[in-house]
């Protein structure tokens, strides 16, 4: 599984690195960005889901 954030729709409010912590983390302003390249390691991959549904903006990209 990989995840990408959409710059572009990311509004900042935060709930990927809330909802999956070793995944996404914050720029200085608050915006999500990914962990690494991005692939999300088996443990992760229910948190990563969990960030996906919650993101309000629908800026999570998820690759299966």
């Amino acid at each position: 599984m990989k995840v990408a954030i959409d710059a572009n729709s990311c509004a900042g409010h935060g709930l990927c690195y809330v909802y999956a912590p070793n995944v996404f983390t914050d720029d200085e302003h608050g915006y999500g960005h990914v962990i690494g390249d991005g692939t999300v390691a088996p443990e992760e991959a229910d948190a990563a889901r969990t960030a996906v549904a919650n993101c309000p903006e629908r800026a999570i990209l998820l690759r299966e």
